[in-house]
């Protein structure tokens, strides 16, 4: 950041770094001292957040914080904090969250990763998704990749993890684009409900029977619009629920479709799905392969649609792993274990069959004649 028109923001840095040590510290100073509770936080707990991540020592003192520790550490809590102060220059808040996400974020521009997200030295651009009730910001460079091509692409495939805010950035620029007027439906599907006899087993009409399984896809949306008009939008048809067992057929225009827990399709559930795509649309497809819930020996539609269809312009696929969940940090270790677990399975299964191939030929000696037998 310099000190341009646009800055608002004094900085010194004081660099005394012995060879050996590779230490340093930084003192930056804030000018507009009205934002310095929110970006230090109450108790200076995003302080202490940055303090704990990097190993790096962050002192306040009035509108300023004085950085010690190793040149990268200090580089990379500089780089965070100036982006966060600029999130409330623009009057966005800040919680514990967006702290761990800027601290990702200069992680990432530390590594020099090629995102179109990460801009030279210390200024982040952050993603962001705008709606009337909230602006999202990315928190991983996998989201802010994912929202980008969500921007680029007709068709985007976000596919990872639980907690990685796969569907919840789907639902918040469907969102989005609904609010600006950009589409003039927000259609939402899932694959829980697999034919029509089973939603006879539920009460009420296709919306109430439906609900429960699309109740993450609701929650998100109730949190990008305000409830009224998200009501208003379900009765007049411009917020669909749309199972997707009834979607044959139709061609879905001028629309944004929304296709969650994609990994549950079938290859026929999923070839009729995408070729439902009409003028002015954008199709967004969710899912976790590694969580595919179909009958044994039956091919998922989304891992087969992901080989086929990825080389295809204006087709974007975003992966996301455990280093891009955004819950509580122990959902990152469990899906790790979980994947660790999955994956040292596979590899016993594996050095079984390899096993058993051995001692099959070992048992299978050549037949002999009947001469070679008599003699």
């Amino acid at each position: 950041m310099t000190r341009d028109s646009s800055s608002s923001r004094k900085q010194s840095d004081q660099a005394s770094a012995g060879s050996a040590s590779d230490t340093t510290h930084i003192v930056l100073a804030f000018e507009d001292n009205r934002l310095i509770g929110d970006l230090f936080g109450q108790f200076d707990q995003n302080l202490a957040l940055i303090e704990q991540r990097l190993g790096v020592d962050a002192i306040a003192r009035g509108n300023q914080v004085t950085l010690k520790g190793s040149q990268a550490g200090c580089a990379q809590a500089r780089t965070a904090l100036e982006a966060l102060y600029q999130r409330l220059l623009q009057g966005q808040e800040i919680h514990p969250g967006d702290v761990d996400g800027a601290l990702r974020m200069a992680a990432a521009a530390e590594a020099q990763l090629p995102l179109p997200t990460l801009e030279p030295k210390s200024r982040l651009a952050f993603a962001q998704i705008a709606t009337r009730r909230k602006t999202i910001v990315a928190r991983t460079p996998t989201q802010d990749a994912y929202i980008r091509s969500m921007d680029r692409a007709d068709l985007i495939f976000g596919t990872g993890p639980a907690g990685t805010g796969k569907t919840f950035l789907a639902v918040a620029y469907a969102a989005a684009l609904l609010e600006r007027g950009d589409v003039a439906r927000l259609i939402l599907s899932r694959p829980a409900v697999e034919a029509g006899e089973r939603l006879g087993f539920l009460p009420g009409e296709m919306k109430d029977k439906v609900d429960p399984y699309l109740r993450p896809i609701y929650d998100a949306l109730y949190e990008m619009m305000p409830a009224e008009k998200v009501d208003r939008g379900l009765q007049s048809g411009m917020i669909e629920v749309a199972p997707l067992a009834f979607m044959r057929g139709r061609t879905l225009s001028n629309a944004v479709v929304l296709l969650d827990e994609a990994q549950n399709t079938t290859s026929m559930q999923m070839k009729m799905f995408l070729t439902r795509l009409g003028e002015g649309s954008k199709m967004i497809v969710t899912g976790d392969p590694s969580q595919i819930d179909l009958p044994a020996g039956q091919k998922s539609g989304l891992r087969e649609a992901l080989g086929l269809l990825t080389d295809i312009p204006a087709v974007s696929h975003i992966r996301f792993n455990e280093t891009d969940v955004v819950r509580h940090e122990l959902v990152g270790r469990i899906v790790t274990a979980y994947d660790n677990a999955s994956r040292e399975e596979s590899e016993a299964r594996e050095r079984r069959y390899v096993e058993r191939q051995r001692n099959t030929d070992r048992d299978e000696t050549p037949p002999r004649s009947r001469k070679a037998a008599a003699s």
